[in-house]
């Protein structure tokens, strides 16, 4: 999530569990502890490969097994040194906890991946019900912050904070709720053109949680299409995009790629780029602007050649057409559509993509042996 969410929650979780008289340093010591997990990415600059980068961000610092350790050592600390803990140490050690440890909980609500339990390798968390900055979250937040510096040790500060947490939590539930709307509704829709048994994953589109982002993963490609928690009972619009599957084994065997498919829980691609392949996470943004892409290999006077390590691609640009695409796209999830169509649509795009790969592995295979 994003920082001023995390500053906003930790000042909140402290302030709430804190002597009424030490409010205001409650307030400024949950928002420190509650941006401490981030602070992970700066021995990371270090770090010259960037799937390594990607790849590690919310591991230590965000691990329930590490943060609790860390809430308890910082609050044996402060104890020691100061005096304000006094009589009520047992509480501060509560908002020392809380302040941390909402963090990666919190963190793990959206698509990015969360090691929660580091250092087991389990796959990241990412129950993806909250797009990564949503003002609807954090708003609460940060109001009930600022009435509860403003307030200080009057109940209507403590009131305050309750509430915010109250009305920020409430959101997320509602946003577990949407997406259980969003995939039940497709269920049908999916099972009457096959995809019944696909990995399928919903995204919350940016700032809202009223339309979701959808994809579906096949062997050859993916569905992408935008759905609505308001009408999730509508017919959405699937666009297949289709991948080269002799091509993306040549790479499957790769540090990288092994990595992001472990990481994305196997929503990724690798595709050829011209002379290149390219590697992209297929979670974050929408075709054709993602916001993870690496490259990977390099076409090499007809032999790939293993870029390593891998590279980084530039962001898209967020400009008036890809803000216009995404405004277009959104609005699909509220406009119904013929999925069985849709259907049919894939299968033809399916065939002309395989006939123009045999194509190309033919014209390849033609130059190589000149």
């Amino acid at each position: 999530m994003d920082s001023l969410s995390q500053i906003v929650l930790g000042a909140a979780c402290a302030a709430a569990v804190a002597p009424a008289s030490e409010r205001r340093r409650a307030l400024l010591i949950g928002a420190a502890l509650g941006t401490l997990p981030d602070l992970d990415v700066l021995p990371l600059l270090a770090v010259s490969d960037p799937v390594k980068f990607v790849t590690w961000h919310r591991t230590l610092t965000h691990s329930l097994f590490v943060l609790p350790l860390l809430g308890w050592l910082l609050w044996w600390i402060a104890q020691r040194r100061w005096s304000w803990t006094g009589a009520d140490r047992w509480r501060w050690l509560l908002g020392f906890q809380l302040a941390l440890i909402t963090h990666p909980l919190l963190d793990a609500h959206t698509v990015y991946g969360t090691q929660l339990l580091w250092p087991l390798q389990t796959p990241p968390v990412m129950w993806s019900t909250v797009f990564i900055i949503d003002p609807l979250y954090t708003l609460p937040l940060l109001v009930a912050c600022l009435c509860a510096w403003r307030w200080r040790a009057r109940v209507a500060a403590l009131r305050a904070v309750q509430f915010g947490l109250l009305l920020s939590s409430a959101y997320l539930g509602w946003g577990w709720l949407a997406k259980h709307r969003v995939e039940a509704g497709l269920q049908p829709m999916l099972a009457r053109i096959g995809l019944e048994q696909a990995p399928l994953l919903t995204v919350p589109t940016p700032f809202n949680s009223l339309g979701w982002r959808v994809v579906v993963m096949q062997h050859d490609g993916y569905f992408e299409g935008f759905a609505s928690a308001l009408y999730p009972d509508r017919p959405i619009t699937l666009r297949f995009h289709p991948q080269d599957v002799e091509f993306a084994r040549r790479f499957e065997r790769l540090p990288a790629v092994q990595r992001m498919q472990w990481f994305t829980h196997g929503f990724m691609a690798v595709e050829q780029r011209a002379t290149t392949a390219v590697l992209t996470d297929l979670r974050m943004g929408m075709a054709p602007d993602y916001i993870f892409s690496f490259l990977v290999a390099r076409d090499v006077a007809g032999r790939w050649t293993t870029v390593h390590p891998a590279e980084r691609l530039p962001t898209p640009r967020v400009d008036d057409a890809s803000l216009a695409r995404v405004r277009a796209s959104v609005m699909q999830a509220f406009e119904p559509t013929n999925a069985v169509d849709e259907a049919e649509r894939a299968d033809r795009i399916r065939r002309e993509s395989a006939e123009d790969q045999a194509a190309s592995r033919q014209a390849e295979s033609a130059s190589r042996s000149k």
